[in-house]
């Protein structure tokens, strides 16, 4: 079976392959990784979109957006605070999330706006 999309023949830039290997090998990528395999869930992106669009929100009221109980948004949450997207607050008898940071909603858009270049292009 022959694949267009793979060389033909073994042609390595030495000088290229080096320089790159240098500067990737010193990224921690395997953190990174987590990242993607956290936001890889269905409901976490729905609930890190959903941060993008409301600054912060409580538990109940991500529940009610995502469709889950209480409790398996409390766990989305936490698994997407472990990583450092997600921060919390406690106020009185409810806590409220939003996203950690300005990358953490970058990160999102850009994903969804990807998708919709990619769905526009079939």
């Amino acid at each position: 079976m022959k694949h267009d999309d793979v060389c033909e023949v073994t042609c390595v830039d030495g000088e290229k392959v080096q320089r790159v290997k240098a500067i990737v090998t010193q990224q921690n990528t395997m953190a990174v990784s987590q990242i993607f395999k956290v936001l890889s869930d269905d409901t976490r992106i729905k609930i890190a979109y959903a941060l993008t669009i409301e600054d912060e929100l409580c538990v109940c009221d991500v529940a009610n957006i995502v469709g889950s109980t209480t409790a398996t948004a409390s766990h989305h949450l936490r698994l997407l605070r472990n990583l450092g997207l997600a921060k919390y607050r406690k106020e009185g008898k409810l806590v409220y999330y939003s996203l950690d940071d300005d990358h953490v909603r970058q990160l999102i858009q850009i994903a969804l706006e990807h998708h919709k270049e990619v769905k526009d292009h079939d």
